[in-house]
């Protein structure tokens, strides 16, 4: 039972600005009316959090510090990142019943507050692989990166990770099998709605040179129009993660009236943004082992704001769209192939595929993920004598 009737206690850790990061915005969100909740982390509190330990913006981790890392000397290195060694101070003397680390980087700090139930560690990507395409990275951080999961993530009590790829992929390196919890958007209430005869298609995300998001812009330079006599446009809202990037291309899609660039929205406001369009488009090369197997959380919007979805021949984001019907998988990730699935649509294709995820919303939300992460911080909480509520778990982490 609880210790004095209290609640059980739970630290969420993680090395970004909790409030833009909707990952773990959901966590805390399904852990604060059960336990109390401690977040570590840089920006403002979130809601509904008991304590919020904010880490200085001076004290970001990078650029590490290189003597340390082409030395090897990881267990320094990591103890001497700036953002580190502030939540060590934080958060010295203290203790929790269970610990939520999100992502590799907060795993050693976690297991070293010691919680009485154990670490759980939710890992957002595959990040030994995170950066291959880059020669110095590959070198000198992935064997950093290699190391925290040998030193500590595979001792820590549960995982949950992104995708099955990136699941099977952990066990084949490192020997333990993450459960899975894909990055689902939250259930929106909301029906479909009619297709008119200009289709009108939605990106949403990062402005990152990797994404090759050129290729939408030429699909649509190839395809304004469709077989029906129909007009195609596409419409961008992209975070200006690189501007010169984001600038190149503007400059590319200069000259087509096709193609629009919006600025980017908050979060809270994405669903209602992206219901005004009629498919959400994803075509992502696979040009690292993270982007093969990439589940994005905008797939998931699309759904949400029940729209139809176009994807590229991406295992994780086929597997969703195909067998459920909600959209097309085209052949390849050239611009050639994406403007021949765009010129073949119809509104009728469409209103059918966002009938399908108006059909396939509920099971697609982030209410039936955030299940898995409460089966295992639940059984933690068991573990450390702190069971929350009527939660009918054991410590194998299942219900």
């Amino acid at each position: 039972m609880n210790r004095a009737g209290s609640r059980p206690s739970l630290l969420i850790i993680s090395f970004s600005p909790i409030v833009g990061d909707a990952r773990v915005l959901k966590q805390v969100r399904a852990f604060h009316e059960r336990y109390d909740v401690t977040t570590v982390g840089f920006g403002p509190a979130p809601d509904g959090v008991v304590e919020h330990l904010r880490i200085p913006d001076d004290r970001a981790s990078h650029p590490p510090h290189p003597k340390l890392l082409v030395a090897r000397l990881y267990r320094a290195l990591y103890r001497r990142s700036p953002d580190v060694a502030w939540a060590r101070a934080a958060l010295r003397g203290r203790r929790w019943d269970v610990v939520l680390a999100d992502d590799v980087e907060a795993v050693p700090l976690a297991r070293w507050t010691r919680p009485r139930g154990g670490v759980h560690a939710d890992l957002h990507e595959y990040s030994p692989r995170l950066h291959e395409e880059d020669a110095g990275w590959n070198r000198w951080v992935r064997p950093y990166m290699a190391w925290m999961f040998r030193r500590h993530v595979r001792r820590t009590a549960s995982q949950t990770t992104v995708g099955a790829g990136l699941a099977r992929q952990y066990q084949a390196d490192f020997g333990f099998l993450p459960e899975v919890a894909t990055n689902a958007a939250p259930y929106v209430d909301a029906s479909p709605r009619p297709t008119a005869s200009t289709v009108r298609l939605v990106h949403s995300g990062a402005a990152l040179r990797s994404r090759t998001l050129g290729v939408h812009v030429e699909a649509l330079r190839l395809a304004p129009t469709r077989d029906d006599g129909g007009r195609n446009e596409l419409h961008f809202y992209l975070t200006r993660n690189d501007p010169g990037y984001l600038a190149e291309l503007t400059a590319q899609a200069a000259g087509l009236d096709n193609v629009v660039f919006h600025d980017p929205v908050p979060y809270s406001e994405l669903a209602s943004t992206l219901r005004g369009y009629d498919v959400g488009v994803m075509v992502l090369a696979p040009v690292t082992f993270s982007y093969r197997w990439a589940l994005p959380n905008k797939i998931f919007d699309f759904v949400q704001a029940r729209l139809g979805v176009i994807v590229g021949p991406s295992p994780e984001m086929a597997g969703v769209v195909e067998p459920r019907g909600l959209g097309v998988v085209t052949a390849d990730f050239t611009a050639e192939t994406l403007a021949a699935a765009l010129r073949s649509l119809t509104p009728s294709d469409v209103d059918r595929w966002k009938a399908a995820s108006h059909e396939h919303a509920r099971e697609l939300s982030a209410e039936q993920q955030i299940q898995v992460w409460e089966r295992a911080i639940d059984a933690l909480a068991v573990r450390a004598g702190a069971a929350p509520g009527s939660a009918d778990v054991d410590v194998g982490g299942r219900r």
